[in-house]
């Protein structure tokens, strides 16, 4: 199984891995920086680094069909990975400011789910923009959420992750919010993220470290999806895009 490194560590940039497998579905390292995607979360990009300079972009990253507990990291279209065997090391290197973005909206979509308290029943996270569908019927206020996540980002909260058993989720079934992607069973254990005072659920994205770091997020659009459905856009404030820096 490659191992995730960015469970623990969502600030890691780099890292040295092996290639442990090539096929139709990208490249397998033993280890990587690389989130594949999953759970709403587009994957990395990126590239990888060979022996005397030799360097492979990364253009998605993806769970391997065919390989349970592999990460498929996906070349661009048209590149020479010949070269590349099994047991060849390499310097992995994601986009850390794709990353950001996505830290950054992951960590703001928690803060919406604090503010409207009903289960999500889709979502997407992506280094342009973010949404949550809610399933309600009230109406919702862009005005009044952009504000109630501003006033989330600058109470500065820590964003830490922690574990729990299987037997624990069950005995809290309320933790899951959504009803779209539930968390993996089978491991024994549920990655759970915690805000403090604000949110607590199952998930295994990347996040940052604290809420003030999420920086001006704004409601673009709300939407009637259905009868039952209500879709909020964020955006990041015209004028910081990709250009906040991380604190």
């Amino acid at each position: 199984m490659t191992e995730e490194l960015f469970r623990e560590d969502a600030a890691l940039h780099e890292c040295e891995a092996t290639v442990l497998a090539i096929d139709e579905h990208g490249i397998v390292l033993d280890r990587t920086v690389f989130y594949p995607l999953g759970g709403g979360q587009a994957g990395d990009t990126g590239e990888l680094t060979g022996p005397e300079g030799r360097r492979i972009e990364i253009v998605d990253t993806r769970k391997h069909k065919e390989r349970p507990g592999d990460i498929a990291h996906v070349p661009a279209p048209g590149l020479d990975v010949s070269w590349l065997q099994p047991g060849t090391r390499v310097s992995v290197r994601i986009d850390a400011g794709r990353r950001l973005a996505h830290m950054r909206f992951h960590t703001a979509t928690h803060l919406l789910c604090a503010l409207v308290p009903h289960p999500v029943d889709g979502c997407s996270i992506t280094a342009g923009y973010a949404r949550l569908d809610f399933h309600m019927t009230d109406p919702l206020d862009k005005d009044e959420l952009t504000a109630g996540i501003a006033r989330l980002v600058a109470a500065a909260q820590p964003v830490r992750h922690r574990w729990i058993g299987e037997d624990e989720l069950d005995a809290n079934p309320q933790l899951v919010r959504s009803m779209s992607v539930q968390p993996p069973r089978g491991l024994g254990r549920i990655r759970v993220l915690e805000i403090e005072g604000v949110d607590l659920q199952p998930c295994g994205g990347t996040h940052v470290a604290n809420t003030a770091q999420v920086g001006a997020v704004v409601v673009t659009k709300i939407e009637k999806k259905s009868a039952r459905t209500r879709r909020v856009v964020l955006g990041f404030a015209p004028d910081q895009l990709l250009n906040f820096s991380a604190r």
